[in-house]
């Protein structure tokens, strides 16, 4: 992802003011975390660009490092999780109707 594009939905994260720390938790505290990301706006972007740049550690749209290594085990074919999930989101609102302001769980 470009650095413009990562700064716009990073300036709308949920978590934007949350203490970084927070976020790069282990064990129980990441059940925690992950909550901060349940009504967050952008955990679409957010997840794809952690796995687009596998990033390794911390808790990133919602899923902890040790889901989205599974996660990419499990789909080593994709070669853009940006392009797929933006996909797979608009086929859901175009299913459901969902409007813009409902927010849709990027793990399906």
């Amino acid at each position: 992802m470009v650095g413009d594009e990562h700064e716009t939905w990073g300036e709308r994260a949920a978590c934007r003011t949350a203490d970084p720390d927070e976020l790069f938790v282990e064990g129980a505290a990441q059940n925690k975390a992950k909550a901060a990301c349940a009504g967050c706006p952008v955990r679409t972007e957010c997840l794809a660009h952690a796995l687009d740049q596998r990033i390794e550690h911390g808790i990133w749209g919602g899923m902890t490092e040790r889901e989205r290594r599974a996660l990419l085990r499990r789909r080593p074919l994709v070669t853009s999780w940006r392009r797929l999930l933006e996909a797979a989101r608009a086929e859901h609102e175009r299913l459901t109707g969902a409007g813009e302001g409902q927010t849709w769980d990027a793990t399906g």
